[in-house]
């Protein structure tokens, strides 16, 4: 295991990479957010016994350098970032796994730059679509007890989002959609402890459904269709990026494959970590 940091605009990035003595062609991991930490996608360390594993924290949490410059916080500067550290870490070949934001940084970075060298694509719990994402989330809101409705509904309107009651609010909801397990697993919990949660709150919102940052009108659909290399769409039953609105992804990129898991939500790769690894493993052994 290799571990070290990378200069990049803003700041330096933490990376860690394992298995980098295996010979199969590495997994570079993009973790959700924005603003989130690598530390709860570290189940996929498994298939570090084939192939190297990269992971890194994004600029503004876990860690990583913490700026406080705004101006930092955009799809193009991260897109810079994920260049960086394919060249400081001499990924010429690699697959690419997003999660979350993750995809959408992923897709944007296939679409924007049409890079060389990127054997496959997969694309766990997509939001390619902040507009399908919302308006998935805002339906399983209208399933949530009233009580967390109604709080939910007065504190938007004053545009109020740290008291207790909404926080209660925001966690029932998660526990159906973000994360079904009880207790969360510790990896979860370290992220949610390490977020960069500026970043979040400037680039998405104040939760999963309150929808207020620069990633509003996020959008890639309507170009998926450029992309040739093979890709693999994950989601869960109860996912925040629901079956329906994935498979709709799955649609628009000839060739892609995709996969459901039962019981499972957003965080699908833990809720049902055997199987997701399975799924991987055998979508990449064979691109």
């Amino acid at each position: 295991m290799r571990k070290g940091y990378i200069s990049v605009e803003g700041g330096r990035i933490w990376y860690k990479v394992i298995g980098e003595d295996k010979a199969s062609v590495p997994l570079l991991v993009l973790h959700g957010g924005p603003g989130g930490t690598h530390d709860y996608m570290e189940p996929l360390k498994l298939l570090a016994d084939e192939r190297p594993v990269v992971f890194y924290d994004q600029l503004g949490g876990g860690n990583s350098d913490r700026p406080e410059d705004t101006s930092l916080w955009t799809v193009e500067r991260f897109i810079e970032e994920l260049k960086q550290v394919r060249i400081s870490l001499n990924l010429k070949k690699l697959h690419i796994l997003g999660q979350s934001w993750g995809t959408m940084l992923a897709v944007s970075y296939i679409l924007s730059d049409k890079p060389e060298g990127v054997a496959s694509l997969v694309l766990s719990a997509p939001a390619l679509s902040a507009k399908r994402f919302t308006r998935d989330t805002r339906r399983y809101l209208a399933e949530l007890p009233k009580r967390y409705r109604d709080i939910i509904k007065k504190s938007e309107k004053e545009k109020r989002f740290d008291s207790k009651e909404y926080q209660s609010a925001m966690m029932g909801f998660y526990r159906l959609h973000l994360c079904r397990m009880k207790p969360w697993p510790e990896c979860l919990m370290l992220m949610f402890k390490k977020m960069g949660t500026g970043v979040y709150s400037h680039m998405w919102g104040a939760s999963e459904f309150t929808v207020t940052g620069t990633l509003k009108s996020f959008d890639v659909t309507g170009r998926l269709k450029e992309i040739k290399i093979p890709a693999l769409f994950t989601c869960g039953q109860y996912d925040e990026a629901s079956p329906e609105t994935t498979s709709y992804y799955h649609s628009l990129i000839r060739g892609s494959e995709i996969a459901v898991f039962e019981g499972a939500s957003h965080e699908h790769h833990l809720e049902k970590a055997k199987e997701y690894i399975k799924v991987l493993r055998n979508f990449l052994k064979r691109q």
